[in-house]
């Protein structure tokens, strides 16, 4: 499974349901460009220690940005910017999900549902 930003978050913020949906979770992965979004967050020093040790210890995969994870991103934006408000961020880490053929868990429905070759699975607050 491929976690959304959101959900690291949610976690962070003390969200039961997105512990829940983390600990069930065998293979947890992110996209770099997630890890980098959850740490631009932090506020102080010691916040990012905290951020990057839970990174670390909940054995979060890091999956890289890629040339296709990039050319498919760019179709994704094409595609869906104009219709459904999909941004680069959105694009590059649905795309990491669909390269890698893992599901994606994010609370962002209106972005990721209508990606046709995306398994989404949607996280409720």
């Amino acid at each position: 499974m491929l976690f959304d930003t959101d959900l690291l978050c949610w976690f962070e913020r003390g969200n039961k349901k997105a512990a829940q949906v983390l600990d069930e979770t065998a293979e947890r992965n992110i996209s770099v460009l997630t890890r980098m979004e959850f740490l631009q967050g932090a506020k102080n020093k010691n916040h990012l220690s905290y951020m990057e040790s839970f990174i670390a210890e909940y054995g979060f995969i890091v999956l890289p940005l890629t040339d296709n994870i990039g050319h498919r991103a760019l179709i994704y934006v094409e595609e869906y910017a104009l219709s459904h408000g999909l941004r680069a961020n959105d694009a590059i880490i649905a795309a990491t999900a669909v390269e890698n053929n893992l599901s994606l868990c994010s609370s962002n429905i209106k972005h990721f549902k209508p990606i046709k070759d995306l398994k989404f699975r949607p996280f409720h607050v």
